[in-house]
């Protein structure tokens, strides 16, 4: 690295000479900063922006040794620098023609996680129960490479899944995970005891259309479960409008508390749903040479029918 330091304001700040060697001092800042974060910020909101009906259904969660391992893991895999090259000169190439899930599930990269087995435990009570029904149901919507579908699966006895990509359709095939067409899921006689669809409705075409046709599916004591980014940006990833959905979601407010408390009253109530739970979770992806992860503020909503 080529480098001076000099006095600046009473502090030594390097100079440093070559796009190279300024990446990787960029990289190394950042990477400083990223330890040193409070990670306890992931789990917590204010709850003086919602109000007192909402606020009391928030149950908070904690960073545990799942978390852990998952983070330290990409800390492992932020070292693999030659893999890393690999993946961005390959993502290049294969970006003509295939989307960025799919390029993602061909090399084996980008895994997400949302939550974990405890978090998932703590967070719906319920779940326990589940198993014993012999005709007990799972369906997953959108889901990915299915990591985060193997932290809800083993409770239920029949595991469904949607997916747009074949390449993460194929790695669900090798989970013994039964597909569902993405575009057709809703139209057989099939109901489910949960149907999750975690961080989707931000990326699909009709995500309005989406939550009423789940409400539609879920046996009577039922429950859905879905996550959401917040602050919200709508992107469909296959699109010729732009990227842009046929259905949009909008959002009031100037805070993720605030955007939460609007999308529990003007989507989630007048589509005869009910707020059981919501809690705010980040959500993790494997990092790339930028960044050893990356994460977003998501929020989990648990619903039932108003009518149960």
């Amino acid at each position: 690295m080529d480098c001076k330091l000099v006095h600046c304001n009473n502090q030594q700040r390097p100079i440093i000479r070559g796009s190279l060697a300024r990446s990787v001092y960029e990289r190394m800042l950042r990477e400083e900063q990223l330890r040193n974060f409070d990670t306890s910020k992931w789990y917590k909101i204010d709850n003086n922006q919602v109000n007192d009906s909402i606020s009391s259904k928030f149950i908070e969660l904690n960073y545990d040794s799942e978390t852990d391992t998952f983070i330290k893991t990409c800390y492992q895999k932020s070292d693999w620098l030659f893999t890393h090259i690999f993946n961005a000169l390959a993502q290049t190439v294969l970006g003509l023609f295939m989307t960025s899930t799919s390029i993602n599930g061909l090399l084996k990269r980008g895994s997400m996680f949302v939550f974990s087995n405890s978090q998932f435990n703590l967070f719906y009570d319920e779940i326990g129960t589940i198993k014993s029904d012999s005709d007990s149901s799972l369906l997953d919507i959108g889901s990915g490479d299915g990591r985060v579908t193997s932290v809800m699966s083993k409770y239920f006895n029949k595991t469904y899944c949607t997916e747009v990509s074949p390449v993460m359709k194929r790695l669900l095939v090798k989970r013994d995970y039964e597909i569902l067409d993405a575009d057709k899921w809703y139209e057989n006689d099939l109901s489910f005891n949960l149907i999750s669809c975690l961080n989707v409705l931000d990326r699909c075409d009709r995500p309005l259309t989406m939550i009423k046709k789940m409400r539609q599916k879920i046996k009577p004591n039922g429950r859905i479960l879905l996550a959401l980014v917040l602050p919200l940006n709508q992107y469909v990833e296959s699109s010729a409008n732009g990227h842009k959905p046929s259905e949009s979601i909008t959002l009031t407010g100037n805070s993720l508390e605030q955007h939460a408390q609007s999308f529990i009253q003007d989507y989630i109530e007048p589509n005869d749903l009910e707020l059981i739970a919501w809690t705010k979770v980040p959500y993790l992806c494997e990092g790339d040479l930028e960044l050893s992860y990356y994460w977003l503020n998501d929020v989990l909503f648990l619903l039932k029918p108003k009518s149960s």
